[in-house]
């Protein structure tokens, strides 16, 4: 395995988000991105205090979620830019409606069974859980290994498409559940990708 060195932690603060302001030039916005993302990743974990901790879980609540998405959002699922992205946006479909994300990933425990396990989350699921779930996720993107944070998040969302795709509709058409559970289905898979590449050292 490549060994992933650290540097010293840092948040991106308001000089980075400065940055995006406008969006005049396309390349310069993806530069701030990155380097945003480094900033918030590539931290010395050891040196990690629970300050850094809070403020890299509620990044999308202080600063917005809109602010987040103008700077990663539009970055590959397999950068590292991209990776956080589909976090943030993981934690807040969670925080929108806890209790669906509840149901829904109790319902898919049957179907991935190996995928519950690797989550992590409570017996049994509830709303509170899974709220603590993603939150755990995301302090590990400061503390713990950044690749198992991945992958953990990505087992959360496989099962959670498991159940959604597995309810039933009222009114007679799927197309509505299967369109969003192959979306989630498919940040899952997202998020495996960046997992393994950040395990071979090859997450930027």
């Amino acid at each position: 395995m490549t060994e992933r060195r650290h540097h010293k932690p840092a948040m991106p603060g308001s000089g980075h988000f400065e940055e995006i302001e406008g969006g005049v030039d396309p390349s310069e916005v993806s530069a701030a991105a990155d380097r945003a993302a480094t900033a918030l990743v590539r931290g010395a974990h050891d040196n990690a205090d629970a300050e850094l901790v809070s403020r890299v879980v509620h990044l999308a609540d202080t600063e917005g979620l809109e602010t987040l998405a103008a700077l990663w959002a539009g970055a590959p699922a397999d950068s590292l830019a991209g990776a956080l992205w589909r976090l943030y946006l993981l934690r807040s479909w969670v925080y929108a409606d806890p209790g669906t994300a509840a149901r829904e990933f109790d319902l898919g425990r049957l179907h991935a069974p190996v995928a519950e396990a690797i989550s992590g989350v409570p017996e049994p699921p509830g709303p509170d859980e899974v709220r603590a779930l993603v939150d755990q996720v995301l302090r590990g993107v400061v503390i713990g290994d950044f690749a198992d944070t991945l992958f953990r998040a990505a087992a959360f969302a496989r099962v959670t498409a498991s159940g959604r795709a597995s309810t039933e509709q009222t009114d007679g058409s799927s197309y509505d559940k299967d369109l969003a559970a192959s979306r989630l289905l498919g940040l899952a898979e997202q998020l495996e990708v960046a997992g393994r590449l950040e395990l071979d050292g090859h997450l930027g």
